[in-house]
């Protein structure tokens, strides 16, 4: 192994291959090469050379044998070099963060979608294959092992962890009890707080306290309770919560969550404010009748900047069918709501749902990205596909539901694609369900190139995030230029600032929000008939009753304008240092300034930031000064 990556260093050192502009494909051709040389050379059919073992092995030696790495004289540019030449997965931090998905256990639900799939082993809509699924299981779905696992492997393939998204997965997040919401997001910030050599010594005596109690991780594991429990779910014998009760209900708790309080919440996000991995983001997912004012208020107690909602559809007969206990008005409520505190929303939408046709889904779609009421962030745009645990079975047996074929799926998604604004990323148009456990439906893990191939075609211009993002390519900084779309909403002025390359490409952005109604209600003003934002600017600016240690937001006497995101794209760099694409080089900081600067010419007296609990200190340097759940700056 060492003689291989001395070759590679020697190679770089004479600027042979890996170069900042080289090509990644060839690059990639050099290494395959010599590793099958080297694995050719040691005549005894053994692969002792494999690609994805020599960044790990060049990552320990660099961290744990000084005198062994400093004799083989690398230099920072040869250093940066090899790991981005041997890097795996170079999409995996190309958004500008590391991204780390973790799930909560399987839990009750308070619904009972027609589509939705139920997996005794995992909380209600997901499935063990999916790739999020399986890392969890394998850690009992213990936050901190989740954390750990995922920081390794991220490190193991050569990126950068220094700014972290951390997505919770896992059904409906608001149906959990408090205490286990400020346990499990008090786990991952511990995680995240703790040093290497602490990390990895805390997982491993976690994991021998699971092992003792002799859990079961692995899917050859699971008891032969829970598989006779799920074949009684799939024959429509049991739905998933009485099966709950059967396989979890009476389970001891080999690790007992502790509820550090909302004070040792705040103690762990003060600690991450200068920890060497910092949260950028914290994502949670829950649906549009659960989004409160209060349960909004809670979530930025833990740090949340970005709330998924399944919405699925805005068709009050669809949604009925589908047994969504929910309306488009409820759900108008809840993206008005999400605005006013600040958050972004990821809303989750399908097509090809019980009842729908290609025409209706088009039309369905579009309202969503054009009617001020809704207007999301970001979306996840999935086709409905049949797995055997759900209820949607018994409708397609029945001849009530069928799935759309190749064309008329792709005519849908690329009608979506072109209808969705230059404001509003697709993040996806797939889940990660195995292609064995789909049982009628899309199994083709490419759709979204065979959609954007389609686009292609049409010779029509897309305007959404994603397909616009410079990704891992980088930037020219003197190309960009910074633009602002106004766009209106139901509650607010929303400014979409953004750095463009002359191709049209996007470097970063931010997100301005201006409300439209100055939030001047008080605890007793029209209490019954309080507007979203009355009963919103109620719940921002009043102590909480159960728990003195949460601060309140304060109580301006004019609006106060909010910035909800800033996001720089490009190869993530590591705190305080330049990288190769756009971070850390002046953008975020000049959207900033520009956002700070429209908001005081509408009118605004100052800007509030939802700040991550990693960028404090970031925004503090702006002149921001914390202000309860959010910081604030005044502005001239």
């Amino acid at each position: 192994m060492e003689e291989a990556l001395l070759e590679i260093i020697a190679a770089l050192r004479e600027g042979a291959v890996g170069g900042r502009n080289a090509d990644a494909a060839a690059d990639a051709v050099w290494l395959d090469k010599l590793v099958r040389r080297h694995n050719r050379a040691a005549h005894d059919g053994t692969r002792r050379v494999a690609k994805r073992r020599l960044l790990p092995f060049y990552l320990h030696v660099r961290s744990t044998e000084p005198e062994r790495w400093a004799a083989w004289d690398v230099s920072d540019e040869v250093d940066a070099a090899l790991v981005r030449l041997l890097q795996a997965k170079p999409r995996r931090t190309a958004s500008g963060v590391a991204t780390i998905t973790v799930l909560t256990k399987p839990w009750p639900c308070s619904g009972d979608c027609v589509f939705c799939p139920s997996d005794i082993r995992m909380p209600k809509s997901y499935l063990a294959d999916e790739p999020a699924c399986q890392r969890a299981e394998r850690c009992w779905f213990d936050p901190y092992l989740q954390v750990a696992a995922r920081l390794a492997a991220l490190t193991d393939m050569g990126h950068v962890t220094d700014k972290v998204e951390l997505i919770v997965l896992g059904g409906t997040w608001s149906d959990y009890p408090a205490s286990y919401q400020r346990w499990f997001i008090g786990e991952l910030f511990c995680a995240l707080n703790a040093s290497d050599e602490e990390r990895t010594r805390k997982a491993a005596t976690r994991r021998a306290r699971y092992e003792t109690a002799g859990l079961p991780r692995e899917r050859n594991e699971v008891p032969r309770a829970a598989a006779d429990v799920q074949q009684r779910i799939n024959s429509g014998e049991l739905g998933y919560n009485e099966a709950w009760k059967l396989v979890y209900g009476t389970a001891p708790a080999p690790l007992e969550p502790l509820d550090p309080g909302w004070s040792g919440i705040a103690a762990l996000h003060r600690a991450n404010e200068t920890a060497a991995k910092r949260v950028v983001g914290l994502v949670v997912e829950t649906r549009p009748d659960l989004i409160t004012p209060e349960s909004c208020r809670d979530l930025r107690a833990l740090g949340c900047t970005k709330v998924q909602i399944g919405i699925q559809s805005l068709r009050d007969d669809l949604l009925a069918v589908n047994g969504r206990a929910i309306t488009g008005a409820r759900i108008a409520q809840a993206m008005a709501l999400l605005r006013l505190f600040g958050f972004k929303s990821h809303v989750h939408f399908m097509v090809n749902l019980l009842g729908a046709d290609p025409a209706a889904d088009i039309a369905d779609y579009r309202r969503l990205v054009t009617d001020p009421a809704f207007l999301p962030d970001e979306v996840k745009l999935y086709p409905c596909c049949l797995v055997e645990s759900a209820r949607l079975t018994e409708c397609f047996e029945g001849g009530q539901w069928r799935p759309y074929s190749e064309e008329e799926l792709v005519d849908v998604l690329a009608a979506d694609v072109l209808a969705t604004p230059p404001w509003t990323r697709i993040s996806r148009m797939i889940r990660d369900i195995s292609a064995t456990d789909i049982l009628v439906g899309n199994k083709k893990t490419n759709l979204r190139q065979i959609v954007e191939a389609a686009v292609e075609v049409s010779g029509a211009v897309v305007a959404e995030i994603r397909s616009r993002e410079i990704s891992i390519a980088g930037a020219e900084v003197s190309d960009l230029v910074l633009e602002t779309i106004p766009y209106h909403t139901a509650n607010t002025e929303e400014r979409f600032l953004q750095w463009v390359t002359p191709e049209g490409k996007i470097a970063g952005f931010c997100r301005l929000s201006l409300p439209e109604q100055p939030p001047h209600a008080t605890p007793n003003e029209r209490a019954a008939n309080a507007t979203p934002n009355e009963h919103a600017t109620r719940v921002i600016l009043s102590e909480r009753s159960e728990s003195e240690d949460l601060p309140a937001a304060g109580t301006p006497e004019k609006p106060e304008a909010m910035i909800r995101e800033v996001h720089v794209y490009g190869k993530v760099a590591a705190l305080h240092r330049t990288g190769e694409g756009t971070q850390h080089l002046g953008l975020g900081r000049k959207l900033v300034e520009e956002a700070c600067r429209q908001a005081a010419e509408a009118g605004y007296h100052a800007a509030n930031v939802i700040s991550a609990v990693g960028t404090r200190v970031y925004y503090r340097n702006l002149g921001f000064q914390d202000n309860g759940l959010y910081q604030r700056r005044p502005l001239p």
